[in-house]
């Protein structure tokens, strides 16, 4: 019952989600048969699109149509590509979660560690630094730090390739198999391909990388300061535990619920789009199809990922509730 209680809840918060972009997409000072016929059509033209599309009927009998169409995944046309909305998804969506996920591995595996010393070392440089480091990258605009980085490491050393996702030369020697670039080129054994699109991901994946582990890092060291004042570690000390084992043994797994909550936003976030990102290093990513969407005023593409966006979210708390159960046994029974 508690499962289908669950199913339930995920539901309608989908159902929640996608009456807001129905609601989006009839409500802004925007007419989608314009967007689809141009400004020069025929009234007769005009007329029946707007009859094939169904802007006659009332609004209830729209959004019926309209969320029929996307339980079979059918968001319409896009009139930017004129491909459907759904194809371009899945043709721009692997590159931002490529982009995202090794944004967020760097988050995770410096963060933490940093969050935890910082923590246990309250007071002293350590944790000095953490903080100065976290308050650094919750200040700097992302567009700055980007066009910064890129200025600094491709335009003068010439560390990192530039702009886009790999190089022109190397796009038709790579398969693609998954859409994630890195991967699809290791399966293929292309090196110099694989060589080329990690130049090309390196200084993006570790500008989002910084931003993650900055959130990830400064939340690291609130719940360690939490846990190190409980009586378990101070019981643990006094039996004879030393301070490391007692902050690796003791108070982190009690902090693992709190901090799976903190990555996963984290990674539901960046997945979203990291659109200022994606626009300063001309990501082929889904933030950068909703911008330039949004520019064109291509509603169905807009609101296609803007449902995907949602969908993410409602997936990774839907993960991170899993995970919960897995780290705390005490959730298995609740």
């Amino acid at each position: 019952m508690r499962f289908v209680g669950y199913l339930g809840s995920l539901l309608a918060t989908f159902l929640g989600l996608s009456a807001v972009t129905f609601a989006i997409g009839r409500f802004i000072p925007t007419d989608p048969v314009l967007a689809i016929v141009g400004d020069h059509a025929s009234r007769a033209t005009y007329e029946r699109v707007r009859l094939e599309i169904g802007l006659n009927r009332t609004i209830p009998e729209q959004y019926a149509l309209y969320l029929g169409r996307v339980l079979h995944g059918d968001f319409g046309h896009s009139v930017m590509t004129s491909n459907p909305v759904a194809s371009d998804i899945l043709h721009f969506f692997p590159a931002t979660l490529e982009l995202a996920t090794l944004a967020t591995v760097i988050g995770v595996l410096v963060g933490v560690p940093a969050g935890v010393a910082a923590g246990a070392l309250r007071g002293r440089w350590p944790d000095h630094l953490v903080r100065f480091l976290g308050l650094f990258g919750y200040s700097m605009p992302v567009f700055w730090l980007g066009l910064v980085g890129l200025w600094l490491f491709y335009a003068k050393l010439g560390w990192v390739a530039g702009p886009g996702r790999i190089d022109v030369g190397f796009e038709d020697l790579v398969e693609p198999r998954t859409g994630v670039l890195l991967v699809d080129a290791a399966l293929a054994r292309q090196w110099d391909a694989f060589s080329n699109a990690l130049a090309h991901i390196a200084l993006p994946a570790t500008l989002l990388g910084y931003i993650s582990l900055a959130y990830i890092a400064r939340m690291t060291r609130s719940f360690m300061i939490d846990a190190l004042s409980q009586e378990y570690v101070v019981a643990a000390r006094v039996k004879g535990c030393t301070f490391w084992g007692a902050v690796w043994t003791h108070a982190f797994p009690n902090i693992l619920v709190a901090l799976i909550t903190v990555v996963g936003l984290s990674y539901a976030s960046l997945l979203e789009g990291a659109v200022l990102t994606e626009t300063v290093f001309a990501w082929p990513g889904l933030g950068l199809y909703i911008t330039r969407s949004l520019f064109n005023a291509d509603m169905n593409a807009v609101l296609g990922g803007t449902l995907i966006v949602g969908a993410v979210f409602i997936g990774v708390n839907a993960t991170c509730d899993f995970l919960y159960r897995i780290v705390d046994p005490r959730l298995r029974t609740a």
